[in-house]
Parts: C-alpha cells; sequence; structure tokens
C-alpha cells in the first residue's frame, strides 16, 4: 500500500505543480481521455487515472489563498478545458450531420466543433468552482467534487430541454452486470456512484492528505469494494428467472440501410420504399410474423396522405399481420401561412392494420435543438438559418411518453430516436409492456455515435424492466430483454431482418417505482457527511 501511496504522491504533486496551458492542455488531454472509458469502448478503469488528475489540476490551484473563491477562474477554465476535451472527443461524429449536406450546412461546422463541447463543458467548470468553495483540502475535497459533479450531470440532463449524454454513469453500463444496479437508481445514482469510484484515488493524495487508516479503508472501499458490489448485484439479478416470451407474437424488424444522403432524394424515393417493402416480405412472406417494425421516418414521404403506398402496404401485409413504422405526420393548417407552411409536422410513430388503416400515432415528444426544430425558430428562419431536417416551421412536438394500443400484443411505449436518452421521461402514466426506439442515426455515418446511442437506450430497458425493441435505419437495431441482454442485433451499416419473439417484461423496477430518490438520498448522504467533517475539524481547531 505504501508503494502505491508513494507513487500516487508523486503523480499528484506533479500535476499539481503545472500551470497555465500545461495545466489547460493536460486537463484537456485526460477530458479526451475519459471517452474511452464510456461506451462502446468500455475501459472504465481509465476513470481512476483521468478524474483524479482533474482534481490534482484542480489542487495546484493557489493553495495558500484563503478566500473560499480564491482562484476560482483558474478552476473553471481547468474543469472546462477537461469538459471541452471529453464532450470534443466524446461527441465529433455530431458534424457528420452537417456533411449530409455538405453545401446548405458545412460552413456551419466549426461553430458546432466550438459551440456545443464548449457549451457542455460549462457543466464542469460549475461543478469546479461549487466544490472549490465548500472545501480545497483533504478527503472533504473529493466528496464535495462528487456531490457537485453529480448534481451537474443532473443539470445538464434537464437544462435547456436537457443533453445527458455520455453521463458518467454509462461508463459502469459497458457490462451486463455492471448495469444491473441501474434498476435501483437509475442513470443519475449510477453517476453518483462512478464519480465515488473515479476519484477515490485522490484520497490518497492532494492538500491537506495524510494517509490514515480510515482514508486508506475508504480509497479501497470506493475504488475496490463498491465495483465489486456492483458487480455482485448484476451476477446475482441475472441469475434470476426469464420471463416468458410473448405469446403469439413473432416481430420482423427490418433495417434497410439507406444512407441519409439518398434517403429523401425524389428520384430515389419509390426504391428506397420498395427496398422497405422486399425486406420486410423477407423469403417467407412474412410467414409466422405478427408485426413488422420499421425504423424512424422509414416512407420517404407522407405515408398517411400516400393512398398507393399504402395500398402497397395492404399488399404486403396478410390478414392480421400490423406494420408499426416511424413517418412523418402532418396535420393541415386552417389556412396556409406567410412562409408558405400549410400543415403542422410531426415526427411520428404509426400502427397499420393489414389494410393499411392507421390505427394508432404516437407523435414524437422530445425533439433536437437544431436538428428538427430551431430555438426562437421564425427569428432564425427569417435571417436564412434552417435546422438540419429543412422542415418548414419546424417539427412540433408530441404531449410526452405514453403507451399505444397495438392488436395483438401488449402496449407499446414508443420512444422516437434521441428520446431514449432521458432516463426519467421514457415510460408514460400507465406502463407498457415493452419499449420501442425507432431511430435513424443514417446521419452519423459508421462512428463510435450510433454504438452511444445504442447502449444508452439498452439501460432504459433496465431501469424499467421492459424489453426493447429497437428498429434503426443504418444500425443498430436490436432486440433487448428486460435486464438489459442483447438477444439479437444488426451491426451497423447492414442491411438485414431480425425475426423475434417479444421478450416478456418483469415486475416494476425499485427505479421505476422511485423514480430518482435514491439518487437525491445519496447526495444528501454524501452532503451530511461533509458537514460532519467540517464540523468535527472545526471542534478540532
Amino acid at each position: 500500500m505504501q508503494g502505491i501511496v508513494g507513487g500516487v504522491t508523486r503523480l499528484a504533486d506533479w500535476l499539481a505543480g503545472r500551470s497555465g496551458w500545461q495545466r489547460l492542455g493536460l486537463a484537456a488531454i485526460a477530458g479526451a481521455l475519459t471517452v474511452f472509458a464510456m461506451p462502446p469502448f468500455g475501459l472504465w478503469p481509465l476513470l481512476l487515472v483521468t478524474y483524479p488528475a482533474l482534481l490534482w489540476l484542480l489542487d495546484g490551484i493557489e493553495p495558500e489563498a484563503e478566500h473560499r473563491f480564491a482562484g476560482w477562474r483558474s478552476a473553471a477554465l481547468t474543469a472546462w478545458a477537461f469538459g471541452f476535451g471529453f464532450f470534443l472527443a466524446g461527441l465529433y461524429w455530431i458534424g457528420s450531420a452537417f456533411l449530409v449536406e455538405a453545401d446548405q450546412f458545412a460552413w456551419m461546422l466549426p461553430f458546432v466543433a466550438l459551440i456545443m463541447p464548449g457549451g457542455l463543458a460549462l457543466f464542469f467548470a460549475g461543478t469546479a468552482v461549487a466544490a472549490r468553495a465548500v472545501s480545497r483540502t483533504g478527503a472533504t475535497r473529493v466528496l464535495t467534487f462528487v456531490v457537485a459533479f453529480a448534481l451537474a450531470e443532473w443539470l445538464r440532463g434537464h437544462v435547456l430541454t436537457g443533453f445527458p449524454w455520455n453521463s458518467l454513469g454509462y461508463g459502469f453500463s459497458v457490462s451486463d452486470t455492471l448495469v444491473q444496479a441501474t434498476s435501483l437508481w437509475g442513470l443519475y445514482g449510477h453517476t453518483l456512484l462512478a464519480a465515488l469510484v473515479a476519484t477515490a484515488p485522490a484520497l490518497l493524495a492532494g492538500p491537506g492528505i495524510s494517509v490514515t487508516r480510515s482514508r486508506a479503508a475508504a480509497f479501497v472501499c470506493f475504488a475496490g469494494v463498491l465495483p465489486l458490489a456492483l458487480f455482485g448485484f448484476g451476477l446475482w439479478r441475472l441469475s434470476l428467472p426469464t420471463p416468458a416470451d410473448v405469446a403469439d407474437v413473432k416481430l420482423r424488424i427490418v433495417q434497410p440501410n439507406i444512407a441519409q444522403k439518398d434517403k429523401w432524394r425524389p428520384e430515389l424515393r419509390a426504391v428506397n420504399f420498395s427496398r422497405l417493402l422486399r425486406l420486410s416480405r423477407a423469403q417467407d412472406n412474412l410467414d409466422g410474423i405478427t408485426h413488422v417494425i420499421w425504423p424512424e421516418s422509414a416512407p420517404p414521404f407522407l405515408l398517411a396522405d400516400n393512398p398507393d403506398a399504402r395500398a402497397l402496404v395492404a399488399d404486403m401485409l396478410p390478414d392480421g399481420v400490423h406494420l408499426i413504422t416511424g413517418a412523418v405526420r402532418a396535420e393541415p393548417l386552417p389556412q396556409t401561412m406567410p412562409d408558405g407552411r400549410w400543415a403542422r409536422f410531426f415526427n411520428s410513430v404509426m400502427v397499420l392494420d393489414a389494410n393499411a388503416t392507421i390505427t394508432a400515432t404516437y407523435d414524437k415528444a422530445h425533439l433536437v435543438p437544431f436538428g428538427e426544430y430551431l430555438p426562437a425558430q421564425k427569428l432564425l428562419n427569417a435571417i436564412g438559418l434552417q435546422q438540419l431536417t429543412r422542415q418548414r416551421g419546424g417539427y412540433s412536438s408530441g404531449p410526452g411518453p405514453q403507451s399505444v394500443n397495438v392488436p395483438g400484443m401488449p402496449q407499446m411505449g414508443p420512444l422516437v430516436c434521441y428520446e431514449v436518452i432521458f432516463p426519467g421521461n421514457s415510460v408514460g402514466a400507465q406502463r407498457p409492456g415493452w419499449l420501442l426506439n425507432a431511430t435513424n442515426d443514417a446521419w452519423f455515418g459508421d462512428s463510435i455515435g450510433p454504438r452511444q446511442h445504442f447502449f444508452q437506450a439498452r439501460m432504459r430497458a433496465v431501469e424499467q424492466g421492459l424489453p426493447l425493441i429497437r428498429a434503426a435505419n443504418t444500425g443498430i437495431s436490436a432486440v433487448v430483454g428486460p435486464r438489459g441482454q442483447i438477444r439479437a442485433h444488426l451491426r451497423l451499416g447492414e442491411a438485414g431482418v431480425l425475426d423475434q419473439n417479444l421478450p416478456g417484461k418483469i415486475d416494476p423496477t425499485i427505479y421505476s417505482r422511485s423514480g430518482g430518490l435514491l439518487f437525491w438520498i445519496g447526495c444528501l448522504v454524501l452532503v451530511l457527511t461533509i458537514l460532519y467533517s467540517k464540523m468535527a475539524k472545526h471542534r478540532q481547531h
């Protein structure tokens, strides 16, 4: 143990001694390396290096100053550099969407590459300032950072519509065993625990640190025992009986693999729609299939307003077979607007029977900023800006998560694309029998983006105890059981179909019943621990 402490102390002292551009550069590099701890890479032990490195870099900022906010600008900038490196490396693939129609949107790429990572990095900056205001020495500086960071991650998932992509809790979701604990406390509770593990080495070195037996025990607990406990819980949960598949339901999930640049070209719309029909029939003409599932906005036109296309769907579907598809829906306005808009448009999921009659519709509620709508839409449209979908006026949002009736199977909980990344908003008031994530990740090519998206979708299944069916245009389409185990999948960039039974659901999880309660209790326990430690130190003086 002494050898470990000595090595950690030397590294901590060296990092604390950096200043200026060296400090910022090392922080940015540490942030970028953290991406490899996240899905799809899953090298989560890297967190035990990168997050302590950030704390030790912060430790070296004006240690002699007594004012609680002393050095806050340097601390904020250092943590911001870490966050900028993390988000730039983890979200670089978003730029691919601006190159699909490069003549229209490529000029925005430099702004996206700087503004989005820079804006998200402000949550890291706020974490450093808040933690520094409470404690800058001893073990309490680690605990205050953990609490401030966990709260900042919660805010990142909620402020300005939220964007909890690559939240730290996903670093502990890369295996079937480690992800099981999210059934207790969800993504944000998992993020709190991951932050405790990640920052544990900072308990061994830093200002005001003397390695007592209690601090060594805390390090061993957070860095060793806690991951083992999560692993053990996961093994136990995965050993529980697997629910039977839903009787008399056989799904065919279609992955057409149509490039985004070709998807909406007028001259290719008939070809693209024919591909969907041909894959749906496969070799057996839907023999034994009860439900066909297409991805987000699969028909390259307004399906509800195209009787010829629906006639082809009816011809494809045998009696009793239903189609569930993502589709753009138009709701006519009383009169044409001055900008030429004649309808409100929705990114929807539709259920069609064997006669191609639309029997149910769900409208996406959580829209993608700058993708499906623009903030201050009228103003930005007036100066010539458009969202990536180029839908005049942007898309309108639906009422929120809900359970949808689909004949011949349990109620469906549809989540269109981006909606699946929001843990607290994935199920409506009535619990469905399964979740559908209809998505189109073709915007992002063969990058880590679609893979990150898939892993985040899988966590929703574990949190809710519900099977997840994922239909993606270019992948990754999959069938995920109610404990997050992947039954079958189609690889990214592969055209094909998945014929699978619908897994059964399990009893509601603790998280699905209590929401974020355990996360808030965990934060409160840490806050009380910090207060007790500071009071004890005050009495000693």
